[in-house]
């Protein structure tokens, strides 16, 4: 196969939005959506319509460019842009001229066939971290990968590609970063110099545009940010599913569901959430109920809101070929599924047996889709579980040709589980009304995060899969995927009772914290594990629970910011070696204020790597020095958990469910520090789209130790706070006397002296 380089420039002028170079083999089109953002797009036949199934803005109508005997020179207040003429050749630099990113000067693009690939220069200190749900490291250096989504069955602690595809990723050189975010949902490739005996980085895909997104801004929030404001924020949600969420493939009747939840509620361990997977349908059939082991949803759903439980049901994509059916003969009849090029619908085999799937891509079809939803809204469900969708068929491969709408299967297999999603969403969300569903998938791609939470997929219960668990939910929150979590305990196999009551510890920690498991192994819910253990975990969902207010609130800045939750410490530390040493990967803030190192179930201590600062034990409120390495114990009752000096946590008695209002107190648990610290509370109902319009509660909480107060800002947006009193916890302040220990919260400015 003949290889293809882009060539000399012949030619260039402006073009309504963009700048458009003629070259040999291509035609290269720059866009700028941002001082920080540039988008280069090279395509060998540029189409009509510009669409992307990611990205929600738009580029600025025009901008300044000039040009001398070599380059082709493009200015932003942040970056600068250097087109090399002969050959073609796209440099980005600093607005102070220092090299982040350059074409390799030998073969820039490429193309073979319709597989077009570029090559970038590699620096010799150069880290890479991101694309999302990908094994390995926290660094990608000298690793490559492909995103393909797959039903991974079983994926093992180096298993690629896994069932979703984030194609961008941050570098870290020279005291700089910069991203890159490849819009091309084909099946692609990246490649950190693993193939190159060091000389250069690659990234490309089998067909369809060379589309790139180049983000130049400096420090990794501000590229999260830069990335997630072109691809979306996720919206606030649902308060209850930020609870212990309980699930098995599968509870087998409405009787054993309700057994579940009344055991929670007579042992009082807090839960929020139960969950049908998919032996709750009669026959496998979406939406539809086994008239036999689930004969009365509704009054199920009755008793389980009079116990303050959600309801979440699974959802695949395979329509059952049963003539009766309702979704199966609407979708004949209306021409709503993928079909071969001569018109056949397109089968294969999932759980119902023979299917057909549903073409996400066209709007009447995720509008059908979104309405069958009924079915389960009508009788109480408000959480849908989207699983199956990379899309999976027995045996995996699709045949390429299969068609959605004018698209092949390559062309969109990555982006088939996030418009499923969005179906699911909007159709979930029009049937809820002003109330919020949750969404949950298995397959994505970029922008996911506008639409649904995501799952890491089938893993194992095994320490090095918890280790690689919390790696790739880190990893998710650099693109986007603040709402993330794994299931707790390992999907299959049986984890010790040692791992159970450690994941179990660490899912306290994980933005979504579930337990799932399947079928033939060992039951997991908490009670499962001994008396010993149970309470100890009872004890960290309790510690959740506790925590629900910080959560909550580090989502607010998910959804204003797009800072993740749980972050790997690369976000605040990038060129901090010890952060990509392979014994601290692991280790994450979760939030603000809490630093979590995971530690394997067969150790009781382990080595810690603190930042620069002052750090205390969560739980002794044992002092430490940062930018050390400290050996601390780590008992099955005590995973190590550290607050960051000045940190502000803001928590709540112990309540069993998120619908419990508790008793009024809010906590603010404040660790000493001799520079100002501050927060930000936020508040809504936790149920409706009603924050969007004002009614939400928000203030920022501070303290200043030179004059020895605590400062909280005037209450913003109209929602009455659920708490009306304030408790102040202090911790490492010393002999601190305060008038009051407990404070009626008032709207306005409050200060309190210590």
């Amino acid at each position: 196969m003949e290889t293809a380089i882009s060539g000399n420039i012949q030619g260039f002028k402006q073009q309504g939005e963009a700048l458009v170079i003629k070259a040999a083999e291509a035609e290269a089109r720059v866009y700028i959506y941002s001082p920080t953002i540039i988008r280069i797009c090279l395509s060998k036949n540029h189409g009509d319509t510009d669409t992307s199934f990611a990205v929600i803005q738009k580029p600025v109508p025009d901008f300044d460019f000039d040009e001398s005997a070599e380059f082709i020179r493009i200015n932003t207040s942040a970056l600068k842009l250097r087109i090399h003429k002969s050959p073609l050749r796209f440099n980005f630099y600093t607005a102070d001229s220092k090299p982040l990113s350059e074409d390799d000067e030998r073969f820039g693009t490429t193309w073979q066939g319709s597989r077009v690939i570029t090559y970038r220069k590699l620096y010799a200190d150069e880290k890479f971290i991101g694309l999302g749900e990908k094994t390995g490291d926290l660094n990608r250096r000298n690793t490559s990968y492909t995103n393909w989504n797959t039903d991974a069955v079983d994926y093992g602690p180096k298993t690629d590609p896994l069932y979703k595809t984030f194609p961008f990723f941050i570098g870290l050189h020279s005291g700089l970063t910069y991203g890159l975010f490849l819009d091309n949902p084909h099946k692609s490739y990246f490649d950190f110099g693993a193939t190159t005996d060091e000389q250069m980085s690659w990234f490309g895909a089998d067909g369809g545009d060379q589309n790139y997104y180049f983000f130049g801004a400096q420090g990794v929030p501000q590229l999260i940010a830069d990335y997630t404001w072109l691809t979306g924020r996720m919206e606030m949600p649902p308060l209850w599913s930020l609870g212990y969420q309980q699930c098995r493939w599968s509870y087998m009747s409405a009787a054993e569901v309700l057994d579940i939840a009344k055991t929670f509620r007579k042992k009082q361990i807090p839960a929020d959430v139960v969950y049908c997977d998919i032996d709750y349908m009669e026959g496998f059939k979406i939406f539809t109920w086994n008239k036999k082991t689930f004969a009365k949803p509704k009054a199920m759903m009755d008793e389980l809101k009079a116990m303050n439980f959600h309801l979440v049901t699974i959802v695949d994509p395979g329509i059952k070929i049963e003539a009766g059916y309702q979704q199966y003969d609407e979708g004949v009849k209306n021409g709503y599924f993928a079909t071969y090029p001569n018109g056949e619908k397109y089968t294969g085999y999932v759980w119902p047996g023979r299917c057909h799937f549903p073409d996400f891509f066209r709007d009447n079809v995720r509008e059908w889709w979104g309405a069958a939803f009924k079915a389960l809204t009508e009788v109480g469900v408000d959480g849908f579980w989207n699983d199956m969708n990379e899309p999976a068929a027995w045996g995996q491969n699709i045949p390429w040709m299969v068609q959605f709408g004018d698209k092949d299967m390559p062309e969109v297999r990555n982006a088939y589980g996030t418009q499923m999603a969005r179906a699911t969403y909007e159709g979930t969300r029009k049937l809820l009304g002003n109330k919020r569903p949750f969404v949950l998938t298995r397959a994505a791609y970029a922008g996911t995060q506008r639409y649904s939470a995501v799952w890491t997929g089938d893993n194992s219960g095994t320490d090095e899969h918890m280790l690689l668990g919390q790696r790739l939910v880190n990893s998710l929150g650099i693109t986007g995927m603040a709402f993330t979590g794994v299931d707790i305990g390992g999907f299959s196999g049986n984890p010790t009772p040692e791992l159970m009551v450690r994941w179990n510890s660490l899912g306290v920690y994980t933005p979504m914290f579930r337990n799932h498991a399947i079928q033939g192994s060992k039951m997991r819910e908490p009670w499962q594990w001994g008396s010993t253990n149970e309470q100890i975990i009872k004890k960290d969902i309790e510690q959740r629970y506790k925590l629900l207010p910080y959560i909550y609130s580090g989502f607010y800045q998910s959804h204003i910011t797009g800072m993740p939750l749980s972050r790997t410490l690369a976000i605040e530390h990038p060129f901090d070696d010890l952060v990509f040493d392979t014994r601290f990967q692991n280790q994450f803030m979760f939030g603000d204020a809490l630093l979590v190192a995971p530690v394997e179930s067969t150790r009781l201590n382990a080595d810690v790597y603190l930042p620069p600062g002052n750090w205390y034990r969560l739980n002794s409120n044992e002092k430490f020095n940062g930018d050390e390495i400290v050996n601390v114990a780590a008992p099955l009752t005590d995973l190590p958990v550290f607050v960051k000096a000045g940190s502000i946590i803001p928590m709540q008695h112990i309540v069993q469910s998120t619908a419990e209002k508790g008793d009024d107190i809010l906590e603010l648990h404040i660790w000493h520090n001799e520079e100002p610290g501050t927060f930000i509370y936020y508040e809504d109902d936790g149920i409706s789209y009603d924050y969007q319009s004002g009614a939400f509660y928000k203030r920022e909480i501070g303290f200043e130790p030179i004059n020895r107060v605590i400062h909280l800002s005037a209450a913003a947006g109209s929602f009455t706070s659920k708490y009306d009193k304030i408790q102040l916890v202090l911790h490492g302040f010393g002999k601190v006397k305060l008038k009051n220990e407990v404070f009626t919260l008032e709207n306005g400015v409050m200060e309190i002296g210590y």
